[in-house]
């Protein structure tokens, strides 16, 4: 991996076209890493998202919330949402003033379970880009959107 057109053994038209399915090459190959990262887990990198979301409310928050604030927006959310609740990482709590709002919370082993991703020391995806090339990313990709 390192250059596209060697990757994939194609050339292109113009730069923008090579950029835009460098793009797209990418984000397939980070989530393939990401769902082998994940697997020892137990857990999806979806479900890895709304335990960091969850992390980051630091309260319990309304299943729409989460829904709007996944990276990924999934259809399938309430269903990621069952399995984490089988594993016991989240726990949802019923609204009392509106049955049809249901509040979700990580619960402590989830916590522990994201303390535990956090210090897993294996390769970083990005582990080739300084700080400043990082954000220089960030600010591009922020750009084409």
């Amino acid at each position: 991996m390192g250059n596209i057109s060697e990757d994939i053994k194609s050339k292109f038209a113009n730069s923008k076209v090579e950029a835009l399915i460098n793009i797209i090459y990418t984000a397939n190959w980070i989530n393939s890493y990401q769902n082998e990262y994940f697997k020892p887990f137990a857990i999806s990198p979806q479900q890895f998202n709304i335990l960091r979301i969850l992390r980051g409310a630091g309260a319990p928050i309304k299943v729409q919330t989460i829904k709007e604030r996944m990276i990924e927006r999934a259809p399938n959310a309430t269903r990621l949402m069952d399995k984490l609740c089988d594993k016991e990482l989240i726990k949802r709590l019923p609204c009392p003033e509106d049955r049809r709002v249901v509040h979700i919370e990580i619960t402590k082993k989830g916590l522990e379970l994201l303390e535990l991703i956090d210090k897993d020391n294996r390769k970083d995806v990005l582990e080739n880009l300084t700080n400043d090339e990082a954000k220089q990313l960030s600010q591009l990709l922020d750009k084409i959107r």
